[in-house]
């Protein structure tokens, strides 16, 4: 509508069209005329016709009428989002549940309302029901259990690793996890399950769980090997299942370290540690002076640690800790007048002693405790260097003597009740470590045997078998006959091949301790193809059951005190989505080694320097890992 407010020096729509003049001068408010064409209209309060006039006629001369009133409709869109955003909103929101373990209930959080509306600029924004995100978790769940299962059709081997774990609500999960080398020689590493049981952990129930999973994920004739600690119960229920038994190298170290400390010389010395750190963990005014006592000498503000029987290395932790803050130690206790004594300097000298054996135990249990490199074929070169480095000195204390002789006999025990056989081949298929310099010349020979043996074996499993419906091949003369051989010319030239095959091997230069053997096995398949897919088999295998505790402590962040009432099926998964989320926001790219000395003699540090790409963002980053191996 156009009023006459809107008019412009007399004209209308910008001067575009002029009312038309009478003879005696005046305007005659009925009619106007375009300028453009000098035609003709009537006017009654409406610019309507004039304007399409304009866009008909005259389209470049046309002009907007100016401001128009916004509907209710547009002006409620205005600021809101939009369904497909709102959506995308949604998804993120379920893969942040599921990924950071956080509890569903959260959709209900005020906070987190405001926080998006603010965001977004939508003020009447609201977050999706806890049913629409249990049913979204359900459906993402399907979604990547179905590309984890795509992984393992690819795969001929899959290993097996798994342990218990009892929540805070006192229930029972059996955790379960499957680790094999890709068509790219790339270690991956996966959650299957984090189930709840409601039987007893007897042998029986313990192997008919680890069977029910892998006949679930259809695994049951690939899994090779099944990774357990050294309970009572799992030796004998891995006894019951088709599949070779890995014991976990960590917790018969971790073990063996234990009954070596039991009696020993160091053990009042410990006992005085824990009086000390229980002294100062009770009391926050103690606290207090030690971090005044720790900023006064300089060092790091740090707390003590105790030492706890199932924490792996916290005895280390303990005296190393204690070491570093003995002077602001003896000055708390002397002017507090104490019965909590410091230790002595004969008992600081003894700890001090402990902690040089205990630090290659802490690094070997680092080590061998990775999911995302072989470990399996280290083993063995990682207890020969443990075995060294306890060999008895002329310098050597009768307690420290007492202590290397009860850890080197009880790991040797230990050892040899592994699977032996199998730690053997992987060091063997290793290129670091083929020379296997760990072992005697005889075990040296029996190892290449087995691998020989194994060679035929897959040769044998490939040979296409003889087809019955074949027509029967015409008769051959006895000439022809006896110019063809006898049959066990061809079992010779496979016996000739695969001595061949293993020479080939045994030739190829030892890399060094810093390289991949995986990427060495990518570049030299074609060259080794008989020996392959052995090697692919046996160092797929880990060394440890490390990633399930891993497991069983994000397990722990999910079922905590105010969660106690999850399922034990949205436990499971919560569980297996955040592994398998977590694990794709790495992209390993490009892997390189750098190798150093360490302080602790015989021991190398490996510095990992890769460069990863994080999933939907262009952004390259690079981190830098060190662990360290054995020289």
């Amino acid at each position: 509508q156009l009023t006459h407010a809107s008019m412009d020096k007399g004209g209308l729509l910008g001067g575009k069209f002029l009312f038309k003049k009478l003879p005696d001068g005046l305007l005659d408010k009925t009619r106007v005329r375009c300028t453009i064409c000098k035609a003709e209209f009537k006017y009654h309060r409406s610019s309507s016709s004039l304007a399409y006039h304009l866009r008909a006629k005259h389209p470049t001369e046309s002009t907007s009428t100016g401001p128009r009133q916004s509907t209710l409709q547009e002006y409620g869109a205005r600021g809101r989002i939009t369904k497909n955003v709102r959506e995308k909103l949604t998804n993120s929101l379920v893969v942040w549940i599921a990924k950071n373990c956080r509890p569903v209930s959260i959709v209900e959080d005020d906070g987190l309302r405001e926080v998006i509306r603010a965001a977004s600029g939508d003020e009447c924004y609201n977050l999706p029901s806890r049913g629409t995100i249990v049913s979204r978790l359900h459906t993402l769940y399907g979604d990547q259990r179905a590309q984890q299962c795509s992984k393992l059709v690819q795969v001929r081997n899959v290993a097996l690793t798994g342990d218990h774990w009892t929540s805070v609500n006192n229930d029972n999960y059996l955790g379960v996890m499957a680790h094999f080398i890709d068509n790219d020689w790339t270690m991956q590493s996966f959650a299957l399950t984090v189930s709840k049981t409601e039987e007893r952990h007897y042998a029986e129930a313990c192997a008919d769980h680890f069977l029910n999973v892998a006949n679930e994920w259809e695994i049951k004739d690939k899994v090779t090997t099944l990774g357990t600690d050294s309970a009572r119960n799992m030796v004998p229920a891995a006894r019951l299942l088709p599949f070779e038994h890995m014991p976990c190298m960590a917790h018969i170290l971790q073990r063996t370290v234990t009954i070596s400390l039991n009696d020993s010389a160091f053990e009042r010395a410990l006992a005085k540690c824990r009086k000390i750190v229980g002294h100062f963990k009770h009391s926050p005014a103690n606290t207090q002076e030690l971090k005044a006592q720790q900023a006064a000498h300089g060092h790091q503000t740090e707390p003590l640690v105790q030492d706890v029987p199932t924490r792996w290395n916290s005895t280390l932790e303990m005296i190393k800790r204690i070491q570093r803050n003995k002077s602001g130690l003896t000055t708390i206790l002397t002017q507090q007048n104490s019965k909590v004594t410091m230790l002595t300097d004969q008992e600081l000298d003894r700890l001090q002693k402990l902690e040089e054996l205990l630090e290659p135990c802490r690094y070997v249990t680092e080590l061998l405790g990775g999911e995302r490199y072989v470990s399996c074929s280290m083993v063995l070169p990682a207890l020969c260097h443990l075995f060294r480095i306890m060999e008895p000195s002329d310098d050597d204390p009768v307690y420290v003597l007492r202590f290397k002789k009860v850890f080197t006999t009880d790991l040797a025990q230990r050892r040899d009740s592994s699977n032996l056989t199998w730690l053997k081949i992987a060091t063997a298929l290793d290129p670091r470590f083929k020379d296997l310099k760990c072992l005697s010349k005889d075990e040296r020979r029996e190892v290449w045997a087995s691998v020989h043996d194994l060679l035929m074996a897959e040769t044998d499993a490939h040979q296409p078998s003889a087809q019955t419906t074949e027509e029967p091949s015409p008769k051959k003369s006895k000439m022809s006959i006896s110019l063809l051989g006898s049959p066990d010319s061809d079992t010779e030239e496979e016996e000739d091949a695969i001595d061949c095959c293993l020479n080939l091997y045994k030739a190829e230069p030892k890399i060094d301790i810093g390289e991949c053997p995986l990427q060495w096995w990518l570049k030299r398949e074609g060259a080794h193809a008989r020996l392959a897919p052995i090697a692919r088999k046996y160092l797929s295998t880990p060394a440890t059951t490390v990633p399930c505790e891993r497991l069983f402590s994000l397990s722990g962040h999910i079922i905590q005190k105010k969660r106690a009432s999850l399922s034990s099926d949205n436990v499971n998964r919560i569980v297996c989505l955040s592994n398998w989320l977590s694990m794709d926001c790495l992209t390993l790219k490009n892997l390189r080694y750098s190798i150093g000395y360490n302080e602790t003699p015989g021991i190398f540090s490996i510095q990992f320097n890769f460069i990863y790409i994080a999933p939907n963002h262009n952004k390259v980053a690079s981190r830098r890992l060190c662990i360290c191996v054995l020289g």
